[in-house]
């Protein structure tokens, strides 16, 4: 990754939480830890960040009431090669005239530009996704109400008189902090809350996550293995991962990752 892009991920990473560590950057970046630290220290000497021990802090510290979850553009350009063939794997399961739910998320985002020529009935609550399909495709699209939050680009609401229990789906496509025996994780309660109203939606529960997802734990399960049906990722996954979701009865789809010319392709289709 080059040092433009690890520095942009550095400083929305600490607009997520006050501090953060060289380790949760190192892998989000997939860099060294000794790479990290120098690009913490450039970013301190420019001013843009405070270097604290074993991480760093914002100069201006994000104000309380934020997500937990992890803001949508620094999870956009990781792994991009591989969200990109999962989620054009995911599209290929959909039917003309399906209607479909799709969690917010960086993974699920990619199915966006799979789907300009599809027309599709889509629930989603996130503002990206929608404003996208809005604009570029022929889908009839549909949100639920709630507040918008911003670095998450998802629209959450605790309550549940709004526009999902109206909305029925074959499936729902979700992706993930991390997946293991205890099930499909993830990092915020909110998020949970709506994920799981969304689920009670739709008869297929179907799970995208890269092959990365599979080393990460976090301390939230959204709901355990034997409520996914199918689970789409790279072929880099592990042995020992497949074994486990054999085990769990889960139909497992790989992929190899896009190469630039066929990103290049689906981008201007969209």
């Amino acid at each position: 990754m080059h040092e433009r892009e690890r520095h942009r991920i550095i400083l929305s990473a600490i607009q997520e939480k006050p501090v953060v560590t060289v380790q949760d950057i190192a892998e989000l970046t997939e860099a060294s830890e000794a790479t990290i630290r120098r690009d913490i220290a450039a970013l301190h000497i420019q001013g843009k960040l405070r270097r604290v021990r074993g991480g760093a802090e914002a100069v201006h510290p994000p104000q309380l009431g934020n997500l937990a979850a992890r803001p949508f553009k620094v999870s956009e350009s990781i792994n991009i090669d591989r969200k990109r063939a999962i989620a054009r794997r995911a599209v290929e399961l959909c039917e003309e005239g399906d209607s479909i739910v799709i969690n917010g998320g960086t993974t699920t985002f990619q199915m966006v530009h799979f789907m300009s020529a599809r027309r599709l009935q889509v629930m989603t609550n996130s503002f990206a996704i929608a404003e996208h399909l809005v604009k570029h495709s022929k889908c009839t699209v549909s949100v639920p109400g709630g507040a918008i939050y911003r670095d998450q680009s998802l629209i959450l609401s605790p309550f549940d008189n709004d526009a999902i229990r109206n909305f029925y789906a074959r499936r729902m496509f979700i992706g993930a902090q991390g997946v293991n025996a205890l099930g499909i994780m993830e990092s915020d309660a909110l998020v949970i809350q709506s994920e799981q109203k969304l689920m009670r939606q739709a008869e297929e529960l179907i799970v995208m996550a890269d092959s990365s997802k599979f080393d990460r734990r976090s301390s939230l399960i959204l709901c355990p293995l034997e409520n996914v049906s199918t689970i789409i990722t790279d072929d880099r996954i592990s042995d020992e991962a497949a074994t486990m979701l054999a085990h769990a009865g889960i139909k497992l789809i790989t992929v190899k990752p896009m190469a630039s010319t066929e990103k290049e392709d689906s981008t201007s289709a969209a």
